[in-house]
């Protein structure tokens, strides 16, 4: 399908996920908004390179979003969007008891929050158009639960909420807001992880992946951030025009269990 004539904007996108999910959108035609919190030359020729590649327009603008007026100038300095990705996350592992109060608020604010105000900026220009799609990415954690993830599980289960909120406000209006669940996906930031686990457990990296890395993921595999690029240009796709303020998970079987 074409997408060309759109405008995306992915949060968090320099890398990973969100990066994956720019070139599938890219790849479609759509013009494509770059972000994270930095603001390096790296940062721009990233985009430049992607629109160059793809053929599309493709801009990176730099927003913070743990802060809520950064995320709304986002929205404005893009120039409104008729795709809204909300991708960026941060994750911190601990107890509860011991669990820091700065970690809590900040993922609450990059994870959930940073969802609201993207949100809120978006919507007028979308319902002006009488098209839009958001796509939030929230996690097989927004759906079951591990332990040590308190703020992670929270913030994630409650962007699922948002979304049905978002889907309900919106409902024939030519918008549509969904959740990408995804389990372990394999991006850059989970491959660096995998030598130091071959050491801790004294495996093989197939068995380290298999049996630690993916024990909760029933197919033994990670998903890809071209699957993930895939499932957002399908819920953008006229496939997809009455899929509204569901979950869609691409966690192989994990939340089957």
């Amino acid at each position: 399908m074409s997408l060309a004539g759109k405008r995306a904007i992915i949060t968090g996108s320099n890398s990973g996920i969100g990066l994956g999910v720019a070139e599938a959108l890219a790849a479609a035609g759509a013009e494509v908004i770059l972000n994270s919190f930095t603001d390096r030359p790296e940062d721009h020729d990233l985009a430049r390179d992607l629109g160059a590649r793809h053929g599309v327009a493709a801009r990176y603008i730099a927003a913070d979003m743990s802060k809520g007026p950064e995320c709304r100038a986002l929205v404005e300095k893009a120039g409104g969007c008729d795709i809204l990705v909300n991708n960026a996350g941060i994750q911190h592992v601990e107890p509860i008891e011991s669990f820091p109060v700065e970690k809590w608020d900040a993922i609450l604010a990059i994870n959930l929050s940073s969802a609201f105000h993207t949100i809120a900026a978006a919507l007028p220009g979308m319902r002006a158009k009488g098209w839009g799609r958001i796509v939030d990415i929230a996690s097989a954690h927004a759906l079951t639960a591990s332990p040590y993830k308190s703020a992670y599980v929270a913030s994630k289960h409650a962007v699922v909420g948002l979304t049905k909120v978002v889907a309900l406000e919106t409902a024939g209006q030519g918008i549509t807001a969904n959740a990408i669940c995804p389990g372990y996906v394999l991006t850059p930031l989970v491959e660096a992880q995998i030598p130091e686990q071959m050491k801790v457990h004294k495996m093989t990296r197939e068995t380290v992946i298999r049996e630690v890395m993916l024990e909760r993921q029933p197919s033994r595999e990670f998903a890809t951030v071209e699957q993930i690029g895939g499932t957002t240009v399908f819920l953008c796709s006229p496939a997809a025009d009455q899929i509204t303020g569901t979950t869609i998970s691409v966690d192989g079987g994990w939340t089957a269990l």
